[in-house]
């Protein structure tokens, strides 16, 4: 599956990572519509952004991604959650989406976009 041209969104709170994964998914083809710091700059994005997938860090600095994650899942944009905490710990009920964990490199990243981004049966 070709990533080219894809539309993410990216809610990471270290300046750091969120500038990695800009630049990882710029060299993939895709192109960051959004990126957010802090889930109160993700919320209001996250209802109307045009994007094909999104990479939520969990904990955005003290706070849960959860909301995010439910107005995105509700909208059936998939999710790739880039974390390292444990899958036990993801936001729960969120259909499309898959766990990146820190650190990573840019093959598990391709590998966690391409795993959301898959056709399933009934979609």
């Amino acid at each position: 599956m070709d990533l080219a041209g894809l539309r993410a969104f990216v809610v990471e709170d270290e300046a750091l990572l969120l500038m990695t994964l800009e630049d990882m998914l710029a060299d993939l083809g895709c192109q960051v519509v959004a990126s957010a710091r802090h889930v109160d700059e993700a919320l209001p994005v996250a209802h109307d952004v045009a994007v094909d997938v999104a990479l939520l860090d969990v904990n955005v600095a003290g706070v849960r991604i959860d909301p995010v994650a439910r107005i995105l899942a509700a909208r059936r944009i998939p999710i790739v959650f880039v974390t390292g905490y444990e899958a036990h710990f993801l936001p729960q009920g969120i259909a499309r989406s898959t766990r990146v964990g820190k650190p990573f490199q840019v093959a598990q990243l391709v590998r966690g976009l391409r795993e959301v981004l898959a056709p399933r049966d009934g979609q």
